[in-house]
């Protein structure tokens, strides 16, 4: 197993921490001198917080453990391409460099949407790992939202099965 493989799979129990909360289980931890210094993971429904996301939440505490906004010398892993504001965050906080195991087609802003993390316009870019333990966290993600959306089907049916039975119940008196 690799170094970026053994901090990954950091990472993905990071993601099964916000799974636990159902919530979309992205992971990230954030390494320094080959430490792990800070985990995070989506909280958003958690926390009713639309900045709750796993690579901010990592961010907010490396900063503190390092007494520092800048986190040079910082390796961040995050199982799910970052978005717009996070990627934004990863480059304002000067993260050298971020290991990435599947890309977000949706919304992501290292590489499929936009690539913030290498804008040449910007003063600082960041050193990008694309496909570590890809299958895995997109298994993970995959499953998650069959997961979800199953469960979002169960519930349509028994409201409407309750909403009948009312029907019923009005129709009898």
């Amino acid at each position: 197993m690799t170094q970026d493989e053994r901090y990954m799979k950091q990472a993905m129990t990071q993601a099964r921490k916000a799974e636990k909360l159902d919530e979309v289980p992205i992971g990230c931890v954030i390494v320094y001198q080959d430490k792990v210094i800070a985990r995070g993971y989506n909280r958003r429904n958690t926390d009713k917080n639309t900045l709750s996301h796993a690579e901010l939440n990592a961010i907010k505490k490396a900063s503190r453990v390092l007494g520092d906004w800048r986190l040079e010398e910082c390796t961040m892993y995050v199982t799910l391409e970052p978005c717009q504001m996070c990627a934004g965050a990863i480059v304002q906080a000067r993260i050298s460099r971020v290991v990435i195991a599947c890309m977000n087609g949706k919304a992501g802003c290292a590489g499929s949407i936009l690539n913030l993390l290498q804008m040449p316009q910007f003063n600082h870019q960041v050193e990008t790992t694309y496909g570590v333990l890809e299958k895995e966290c997109s298994q993970m993600l995959s499953d998650f939202f069959k997961r979800l959306r199953v469960r979002k089907k169960e519930a349509k049916e028994a409201a409407k099965m309750a909403g009948s039975q009312g029907d019923r119940f009005r129709d009898s008196r």
